[in-house]
């Protein structure tokens, strides 16, 4: 029987993890930067002034004036009680079996894959989200900040798509926020995972209330 889909990308930030809306915004508070910076550059980019790579490197920076280290940010994500999203193991290790391509499309960080799946560049197929890199003593340097964000979410997924010659309605994206509506809207299968935007309520083929990952292998593969 042939396969309806062949491949499964997930956003990260409260869809694979738990307890976390904006990674940017909980690394933001633990490292006290100034509010007032923050909002300015938020504003600047939905203003069109500045682009979203200019935006993801001037928060970053901030992070790297407080000389933040990868201890500090693993604390971050202790302290707020983050957790891996119930069910991904065995979400993941079904859809393997299934011999579907596994991908990350996301605004959040790296940082949060390596401390909750280590092994996550040998589960998936193709990771986008941005890389904060360290020095040998674990302090932050600089970052290779995601162009594939917000609306650009969705050049990423056709991007794969284009290379592996899959049609967009064999493709699948698992989401929860505002910035995944683009690319919910061009997939076969749009799911959204416990919601956060009526947005993508809107525009999303199935609907996942349930906080358990396990409840999206109904619909994939049926």
């Amino acid at each position: 029987m042939k396969k309806k889909y062949k491949l499964v990308c997930f956003d990260v930030d409260g869809t694979l993890v738990d307890n976390i809306e904006y990674s940017w915004e909980l690394f933001h508070n633990y490292f006290e930067t100034s509010k007032q910076r923050r909002i300015k550059a938020r504003d600047m980019y939905y203003a069109g002034e500045i682009s979203y790579l200019e935006w993801a490197n001037h928060d970053i920076g901030m992070w790297v004036e407080k000389k933040a280290t990868k201890r500090q940010f693993f604390n971050a994500l202790k302290k707020n009680n983050v957790q891996l999203m119930k069910g991904v193991m065995e979400t993941i290790s079904k859809l393997k079996k299934h011999d579907l391509k596994l991908a990350i499309i996301s605004g959040s960080l790296d940082i949060i894959l390596e401390y909750f799946l280590p092994a996550y560049k040998d589960i998936f197929d193709d990771v986008f989200l941005s890389k904060l890199v360290f020095n040998k003593n674990g302090r932050l340097v600089k970052a290779k900040a995601t162009e594939y964000d917000m609306i650009k979410k969705a050049d990423a997924l056709k991007k794969i798509a284009k290379r592996e010659g899959y049609k967009l309605s064999e493709c699948v994206f698992v989401g929860d926020h505002h910035n995944d509506v683009k690319i919910a809207q061009i997939v076969g299968l749009g799911i959204a995972f416990d919601c956060k935007s009526d947005d993508l309520k809107k525009v999303a083929d199935i609907v996942v209330d349930k906080k358990d990952m396990r409840e999206i292998l109904k619909y994939i593969l049926k």
